[in-house]
């Protein structure tokens, strides 16, 4: 099976999940929302990956599983972009 990202890879959420499925880790329970950063845990037979949501400082704040279409990879991108913005030149060319 071909995947788009592997495990540790961190990437960025690109919509907001579905508060039923997310899992908390801990006492918080922070809102999970569009723009979060987290880390690849695994994937899921569904074909889903299982995402280890981040804080700012690195702590493991929830689990949620998310479909591949809404994941942004963040170590492949120069800071401040997003692969929006690469299609968006790509489109101009």
């Amino acid at each position: 099976m071909q995947t788009r990202f592997k495990r540790h890879q961190k990437v960025r959420l690109l919509i907001d999940p579905d508060p039923e499925y997310v899992e908390y880790y801990g006492d918080e329970t922070i809102p999970i929302k569009k723009g979060m950063v987290g880390k690849i845990n695994i994937l899921l037979p569904n074909g889903k990956y299982h995402v280890e949501i981040i804080d700012d400082a690195g702590e493991i704040i929830a689990y949620i599983p998310v479909g591949e279409e809404h994941l942004e990879a963040l170590e492949d991108l120069p800071e401040g972009e997003s692969a929006d913005d690469d299609q968006e030149d790509a489109d101009e060319n």
